[in-house]
């Protein structure tokens, strides 16, 4: 599947951040909306040394059609905190050509 589209749930977001996540307090997606919200999506943490993190969505999540910013957030263990690059991701209305 190329697309994403709005209202999709079988759907897996993975973020490389580049850093090893060794010992780290705590990992989170953050996005923006089409419409200009922010919010944050709970990480799992895939592959500790290459710094891949991960969030697989629910049902409601994906709500809006349009341009999608994401990028990590990760807090370590000493409290510093890391935000990563932003991606940028179109999420399709289902059935748009």
């Amino acid at each position: 599947m190329r697309r994403i589209y709005k209202g999709q749930s079988a759907l897996r977001i993975t973020v490389k951040t580049f850093t090893d996540l060794e010992g780290i307090e705590g990992a989170v997606i953050k996005y923006r909306k089409p419409g200009g919200s922010c919010g944050e999506f709970a990480a799992g943490v895939g592959d500790v040394p290459n710094g891949v993190i991960f969030h697989e969505c629910i049902e409601g999540e994906i709500d809006r059609a349009g341009w999608w910013s994401f990028w990590a957030f990760i807090t370590f263990g000493d409290g510093r905190t890391a935000a990563g690059e932003t991606a940028r991701l179109f999420v399709w209305q289902e059935g748009a050509i």
